[in-house]
């Protein structure tokens, strides 16, 4: 149940229209009540929110023309100084772009169905003309934005990073072969500023985080992807810090597929055990997320290394008394936390270090939605455009602002930095990301009171 008051608190930020009252006339009320046999009372007032259609506008732009008619520039023109197009000689704004990609990326509609309710508001721009603006502003614009959003991850000491398949038509050796869209981020306890940047890579082979974090110097929280562990290995400065909830998955199918007709002996199984043993510190390190990075890493120390100490030896006796077999779901799963042991042991080390990957997994589920939705890339370009999009949208929600009215503002004032030759220095944009302190109010989502 509401509070009293919440729903004006709500409203308060919208723009009111007062309607004209719902009068009762001095016949009708002399017919009730008898002539002069009342009196008006204070009125009462309601409210109701209207949203109305978007709605189009043709902005018609002049430049005042002048010619010289004597003198040094007889013959001259001189015109006024009209701004930076976002496209030449496109019809696309600002705005209007800012739409397609916040109803694209964001709600995670295809670029087809946006085709067809614009054509249904008598606009008709083709899917492929609003590709290729996302393509064209991507490679002008967002590609040192998201450089320069890339260069502040990097200088933080917690990273996380994560993978999913995609498909790009164009990109593909054969119809059945993925390419993937990775994803890296700030470490979860970073919300000062927290970081999102995406990137396509045709393939998942180790090279591809060995050539992102080549410079890096942390903590890089992933699943148990042995391309990471590569990683761990060829760069000294880096030290890879695996997934516990990857590590009980084997145990939950083992628990899910065991016969619910005996839950006593479901509940003595081994598998059952593991996931118990694991519940215990993975909810007391729950109770210690609003706690500070030292005062963690303390509570780690005295609290949750013994149970996670307790465990390993556990795990390695049930190997040793080969209580399963090897090859079943369960033995698998022992036997997956024994070879894991050194990366999942890494957050007892460092209080700002989660215990697992979720993270990047809420962040990468944007973009898994989004490709249920339109099914592939037609090319690599698309595909890396897209990943800049979704870099910028991501993290324009961890940092509450509105991704429509961010959109609308960096691609208004993106064009007025670029030099003679069209390009953009990465060290000028501090002012436009998105944990930035200049941001007009407008970008900003309000807070509830």
């Amino acid at each position: 149940m509401k509070k009293k008051g919440q729903r004006d608190l709500d409203l308060k930020d919208f723009p009111e229209e007062i309607l004209p009252p719902y009068s009762v006339s001095e016949e009708q009320l002399d017919a009730f009540y008898g002539k002069n046999n009342w009196r008006r009372m204070p009125d009462e007032t309601y409210k109701r929110l209207r949203h109305e259609p978007e709605s189009w506008t043709v902005e018609i732009h002049t430049v005042e023309v002048y010619v010289g008619t004597d003198g040094d520039h007889q013959d001259e023109f001189l015109r006024g100084n009209r701004p930076r197009d976002l496209l030449r000689n496109s019809i696309v704004t600002p705005s209007l772009l800012a739409s397609i990609l916040n109803v694209k990326y964001v709600n995670s509609s295809a670029l087809h169905r946006i085709e067809q309710e614009f054509q249904r508001n008598g606009v008709n721009i083709s899917r492929q003309t609003m590709s290729n603006w996302i393509v064209k502003c991507s490679q002008m614009y967002f590609t040192p934005f998201v450089e320069r959003m890339k260069q502040e991850l990097l200088s933080l000491h917690v990273t996380q990073s994560d993978e999913t398949p995609t498909q790009v038509i164009a990109d593909s050796d054969h119809p059945n072969s993925k390419c993937y869209m990775w994803v890296h981020r700030s470490g979860e306890f970073y919300t000062r500023r927290p970081i999102v940047v995406y990137e396509y890579q045709k393939g998942r082979d180790h090279q591809k985080p060995l050539d992102f974090y080549k410079d890096y110097k942390g903590v890089l929280v992933t699943d148990s992807l042995q391309q990471y562990h590569l990683v761990d290995k060829k760069l000294p400065d880096v030290t890879n810090a695996n997934c516990w909830a990857h590590a009980r998955r084997d145990f939950a199918d083992a628990v899910k597929a065991a016969d619910k007709k005996d839950p006593s002996s479901v509940r003595q199984s081994v598998a059952y055990q593991a996931l118990q043993k694991i519940a215990e510190f993975y909810n007391a390190d729950t109770e210690l997320k609003g706690l500070s990075s030292r005062e963690r890493l303390q509570k780690r120390q005295e609290v949750i290394k013994p149970m996670v100490e307790e465990f390993f030896a556990w795990v390695k006796q049930q190997v040793s008394d080969c209580t399963v077999p090897p090859k079943s779901k369960t033995g698998q799963g022992l036997n997956f936390v024994i070879n894991q042991e050194k990366y999942l042991q890494i957050f007892l080390e460092d209080g700002n270090v989660p215990i697992d990957n979720s993270a990047s997994e809420r962040t990468i589920r944007t973009f898994c939605l989004g490709k249920k939705n339109w099914m592939f890339h037609n090319t690599a370009k698309g595909a890396s455009a897209s990943a800049m999009v979704y870099s910028i949208s991501e993290t324009a929600k961890l940092n509450q602002l509105r991704p429509y009215y961010y959109f609308k503002y960096i691609l208004t004032e993106l064009p007025k930095l670029c030099d003679e030759k069209g390009n953009i220095d990465p060290a000028k944009l501090d002012h436009l990301m998105p944990w930035s302190d200049s941001l007009p109010d407008e970008c900003r989502k309000p807070r509830r009171p």
